[in-house]
């Protein structure tokens, strides 16, 4: 029951997030690793023994693709959406959605016009699952700008929890949940890449919540994402993981001994925020998250690049009136296509 409890805490502060705002390749290993992430340091996990969670690149991580499903179609007047069956883990499944515009903006570049479309990524919190990719009037607002939108569900999230115990959910797991939803994005770009109709050198990603901590972590492993944007994350974990509400004080004691913590101080967005200098960088914080405390939201902050951006708003209302209606959304894509250019 606790924790059910739990869970439904986080669904309803995720759902209400949700409603305001629905209104490299495998040679990527080059890319610098921190030294607490380093590959002498690097453990293979016992579920997956061809995959490390000691770091969000694919270093030390063997994932081979299966062949991709095309599971459903669907043709609109302003977008076309897929929903793509793809996976590279025994019984881990992953429902990709393909949003794509059908209507170029005005000025749109030639190669949008030819038909290859600058990408967006859009990882939600984990408690969140991939039902708003069919809602059709928040498709229309995800590629007003005219970048292809491709959303999916975190590892130990929704459908991707169902062939787990509840004892093991997303926190309670977090550098296996972290690790494998970062390695995910990776995979996910290059399958995008093998496709011809999407330009997998303009890439950006939102997150929200747990999707944003991952979206930094996958941007420090994968040059290919230009620009994020990041609404409420989590991170600085040895104070998250001793304050956080999300947490229930039953679990607490497990997730702040040393080792835990151990485990998963190379996941920090801490650590990888800091090495995204020259990305386009827009950090969203709600004082009033519930999931994240004030300290680790300060932590955070102080982290972001200096040339990037840091927008705090008070309560869900104020972001509501401030980003709404597809106006968060507008800036990545813009921020995408120029990175383009």
């Amino acid at each position: 029951m606790r924790l059910l409890n739990t869970y439904f805490f986080a669904v309803l502060t995720g759902s209400l997030i949700a409603a305001l705002v629905a209104g490299l390749p495998q040679n990527a290993a080059a890319v610098p690793v921190p030294k607490s992430a380093s590959t002498g340091n690097m453990t293979l996990n016992s579920r997956h023994p061809n995959e490390s969670w000691a770091t969000p690149t694919l270093a030390g991580t063997h994932l081979t693709p299966q062949t991709p499903l095309v599971a459903e179609k669907d043709d609109k007047p302003t977008f076309t959406r897929e929903l793509v069956s793809v996976g590279w883990r025994p019984f881990d499944t992953i429902n990709l959605y393909v949003i794509k515009p059908k209507v170029k903006p005005a000025g749109a570049a030639k190669d949008q016009q030819d038909g290859k479309l600058p990408v967006v990524l859009y990882l939600y919190d984990y408690t969140n699952n991939t039902k708003r990719f069919l809602n059709d009037a928040y498709c229309e607002r995800i590629t007003r700008s005219g970048c292809a939108a491709v959303g999916f569900e975190s590892a130990l999230s929704a459908d991707r929890f169902q062939m787990r115990p509840m004892s093991q959910w997303f926190v309670g797991e977090l550098p296996e949940s972290l690790a494998e939803s970062a390695h995910d994005v990776q995979m996910v770009l290059n399958y995008l890449g093998t496709r011809g109709d999407l330009d997998t050198a303009q890439v950006g990603m939102f997150g929200q919540g747990s999707g944003a901590s991952i979206a930094v972590l996958a941007a420090g492993a994968d040059p290919r994402i230009k620009a994020l944007e990041l609404l409420n994350p989590w991170g600085d974990w040895p104070v998250w993981l001793s304050t956080s509400p999300l947490i229930p004080a039953t679990d607490r004691p497990r997730l702040t001994q040393a080792v835990f913590k151990k485990s998963v101080m190379p996941l920090d967005p801490m650590t990888w925020l800091p090495r995204l200098k020259g990305r386009q960088i827009r950090l969203i914080q709600v004082k009033d998250d519930p999931a994240t405390p004030p300290a680790c939201r300060t932590a955070l902050a102080k982290a972001m690049p200096a040339e990037d951006q840091v927008i705090s708003y008070d309560n869900n209302l104020a972001l509501l009136g401030g980003m709404g209606q597809g106006r968060m959304f507008a800036w990545l894509g813009q921020s995408v296509k120029a990175a383009g250019q």
